[in-house]
């Protein structure tokens, strides 16, 4: 599109221009350049004279470019690349640059994506319009090179602080979903993962188990040698469960010297061999504490159904407990198990 103001005279000028920056680019800015993260950049334009511009722009940046012709071309290749950048014409074949970034918007799922339309119109009317559509920045055609690249530059920047803050929110994701001191999932991640378990096991009638376990007589321990020596026992305690649990199943802290495992496709009698395996395993274990080698065993409530019809968490929950301490009334240092077919 607009053709009719670009001559060749232009084309050609705008490449000696180009050229005459890129000389002035230094072996180090290059290997700066080289350094830098990649950004995915989707130019949007039936015109492959633009295509053409927009390559010889950016080919000198760490930018992975890729063009479409159209608007349903272009949202093909966004829900395929996700790109951080998208260079698009406001009047296309199929649909417009607005109603481009309007769909694009529509899209919560996806990281966010920078908008640049091009327009050939400099009327406030229609930047305004643009800009509610959802783009980012316009750009009049033709354009100046060293403008378009100042303004992909400030979409870089906006990328960076979007990379930032997606990074900080998964790590403040996992700081609230994680046990500190034994680095295994808290009640709320076991809770959240539970219940999606819980339904795939109603859905397709698999067989699901939530353990509790117990530490047995641990406020000696902590009484006796320390809490430094406690937390020594937690600590080993949650890597061996770590160990012995499959990545098809979860295990995690409830807090205290109190653990949860769920544990799924395991039937009634292998459930008990299971746990009774890593009860005797952790048993054999010795803790050297001011001097003396200590034992510390655990006790094993558990709860659950072979046909996977349970669809309350918390309720799995209270029955293991039951069974913990109808366990621990047992005399401790064994498995009880409620089948709640």
């Amino acid at each position: 599109m607009y053709l009719q103001t670009l001559t060749w005279k232009n084309i050609a000028a705008f490449f000696a221009a180009l050229r005459k920056n890129c000389a002035k680019t230094t072996p180090k800015t290059l290997h700066m350049t080289i350094l830098a993260p990649k950004y995915e950049v989707l130019v949007v334009d039936d015109s492959p004279v633009y295509h053409k511009l927009l390559e010889q722009i950016l080919s000198v940046e760490t930018y992975s470019l890729s063009f479409a012709r159209d608007g349903n071309d272009a949202l093909r290749i966004y829900q395929e690349k996700s790109p951080n950048i998208i260079i698009t014409d406001w009047i296309m074949p199929e649909f417009s640059g607005l109603e481009l970034c309007e769909r694009i918007r529509a899209d919560k799922s996806s990281p966010y994506t920078y908008i640049i339309l091009m327009t050939g119109n400099n009327e406030k009317g229609g930047v305004v319009k643009g800009l509610e559509a959802g783009a980012d920045d316009y750009l009049v055609k033709p354009f100046d090179s060293s403008e378009m690249l100042a303004r992909i530059g400030v979409g870089r920047r906006i990328i960076d602080l979007h990379r930032q803050l997606e990074d900080k929110r998964a790590l403040l994701q996992e700081v609230a979903s994680t046990d500190v001191l034994t680095g295994l999932p808290n009640r709320r991640a076991i809770e959240e993962w539970a219940n999606k378990q819980l339904k795939g096991a109603a859905r397709h009638g698999f067989p699901v188990w939530v353990v509790l376990g117990d530490l047995d007589s641990f406020k000696e321990i902590n009484d006796t040698f320390g809490h430094e020596a406690g937390d020594t026992v937690l600590r080993t305690f949650a890597d061996t469960l770590r160990k012995l649990t499959r990545i098809s199943d979860m295990c995690g802290r409830l807090g205290g010297d109190e653990f949860l495992i769920v544990i799924s496709h395991v039937s009634g009698d292998n459930i008990e061999l299971a746990i009774n395996r890593f009860r005797e395993l952790f048993c054999a274990l010795s803790f050297p504490f001011s001097g003396k080698s200590v034992s510390i065993s655990a006790t094993f409530g558990v709860a659950g159904s072979e046909r996977g019809n349970l669809k309350d968490f918390d309720a799995l929950v209270r029955k293991a407990d039951e069974m913990l301490y109808e366990a621990k009334r047992a005399g401790r240092n064994c498995v009880h198990i409620a089948k709640l077919d």
